[in-house]
């Protein structure tokens, strides 16, 4: 049986304790990652200012036999703050939830708010029709339907190889 010294079983165990030691060596291994194939660091795109956060707000997708429909929660935010679009096969929303800027009497003893940019971006299938996109904002929900084009199937083809 091997004898550890004193020095490395004290190391080993300050190692157990700090579960988050190489955390920043694998931050560091995903932005090599990132820009090794050519992309932004993901941590700088659209970095948010000091004091505000990027925002992932929580989404639901369901299919019905006519239309997909997406349902993305943005409480506090103004229709005017939100842009939805359509490209490539992508579905993209954007917006920003500002700070208020009212001055207020008294210190906040407690804030849980939270404040800052996002953009979500949805690979679509095939079948969508880029002519039945609809958006509909409503007590903080915004609602995207999606029709889907009954002709998307038929257009599939076999290519014969020669």
């Amino acid at each position: 049986m091997k004898r550890q010294s004193p020095a490395t079983k004290s190391a080993k165990a300050s190692d157990a304790r700090r579960p988050a030691a190489g955390f920043g060596t694998l931050c560091d291994e995903i932005n090599q990652f990132f820009e090794g194939i050519g992309l932004p660091d993901p941590t700088s795109v659209g970095s948010p200012s000091p004091g505000e956060l990027m925002l992932t707000p929580p989404v639901e997708l369901k299919e019905a036999p006519d239309r997909y429909e997406l349902a993305m929660e943005l409480p506090g935010l103004d229709r005017k703050e939100i842009a939805v679009e359509f490209a490539g096969g992508v579905l993209s929303v954007a917006g920003e939830k500002r700070t208020e800027a009212e001055e207020q009497s008294g210190n906040c003893l407690i804030s849980e708010r939270s404040y800052g940019a996002f953009r979500r971006s949805f690979s679509l299938p095939h079948d969508v029709d880029p002519e039945q996109i609809a958006a509909r904002y409503r007590h903080g929900v915004l609602t995207v339907t999606i029709g889907k084009d009954a002709t998307a199937e038929s257009r599939v083809r076999a290519i014969a190889v020669s």
